[in-house]
């Protein structure tokens, strides 16, 4: 029986753990790029040695990226980035020859980690969970809440102060990077004290939650914009010079 020919492509390759990332300066949650070769979303690869483009697709119970390898029936499954990287074990050999060798998009819109860029990334990491636990240890009760809030919504007012510590440095630990680029963002504090100021009734939103009101007389003081959340909204509308004023009254109020 012969033996398999290896792809040109594939020579010295080394099993080992595989780490992938976008590229850029923006880390989306979740990202995804295409998984298998269809008519409308082309997935090839040109194969120099049989002079012919080859169509390409993931499939987690193949042992080959390609399709004219693959044999019986096919287990598809996206290829998604979770807040910027992709993990691959050696395990996945497929996958990665995909991603590393393969891939159209590779260098383009994704590349491979190599050692010193591995470490460089687990570094970088580390110093951002750091970074992260130590802002989430210094803020104080009301901070913490504004950040939680856009986690957990208004789950956030049943959680007693311990909770509430506890739920902040788990969530620093584990989404670092979101965590710091919320407790950059002035907005989240501003939805926050507004959400307080309605559920203290300090300020009304219209049932139908397109306007704001003030007062008994429930004068209204703007309309929300269409297709933008109420709270966001609103904290954008607290810096203006109306705004500025009704802010800080509410402020003496609450505190």
């Amino acid at each position: 029986m012969s033996k398999k020919k290896t792809n040109p492509a594939e020579e010295g390759w080394e099993i080992k753990d595989r780490t992938y990332v976008i590229r850029g300066d923006k880390n989306p949650l979740t990202y995804t790029i295409k998984s298998r070769h269809t008519e409308k979303y082309p997935l090839l690869y040109f194969d120099p040695e049989k002079g012919s483009q080859r169509a390409l697709r993931y499939a987690t119970n193949q042992s080959s990226p390609f399709v004219d390898e693959q044999k019986g029936e096919v287990t598809l499954k996206h290829i998604t980035f979770e807040d910027g990287s992709l993990l691959v074990p050696k395990q996945e050999q497929a996958l990665q020859k995909l991603l590393s060798l393969y891939h159209p998009d590779l260098n383009k819109r994704y590349k491979e980690l190599m050692p010193v860029q591995q470490a460089e990334f687990e570094v970088d990491d580390l110093e951002y969970e750091i970074d992260a636990l130590i802002l989430a240890r210094q803020m104080d009760i009301d901070e913490a809440e504004a950040i939680m809030r856009t986690e957990i919504g208004s789950a956030v007012n049943n959680l007693s102060s311990k909770e509430l510590r506890r739920d902040l440095l788990l969530f620093a630990k584990e989404q670092s990077r979101l965590f710091i680029e919320l407790a950059q963002d002035d907005n989240v504090k501003l939805r926050n004290f507004g959400v307080k100021a309605v559920e203290q009734g300090f300020l009304g939103l219209a049932d139908d939650q397109r306007s704001f009101t003030i007062g008994k007389n429930k004068k209204k003081l703007f309309s929300v914009p269409f297709d933008e959340n109420p709270y966001s909204a609103l904290a954008a509308w607290f810096k203006t010079d109306e705004g500025v004023d009704v802010y800080k009254s509410i402020a003496k109020k609450l505190s």
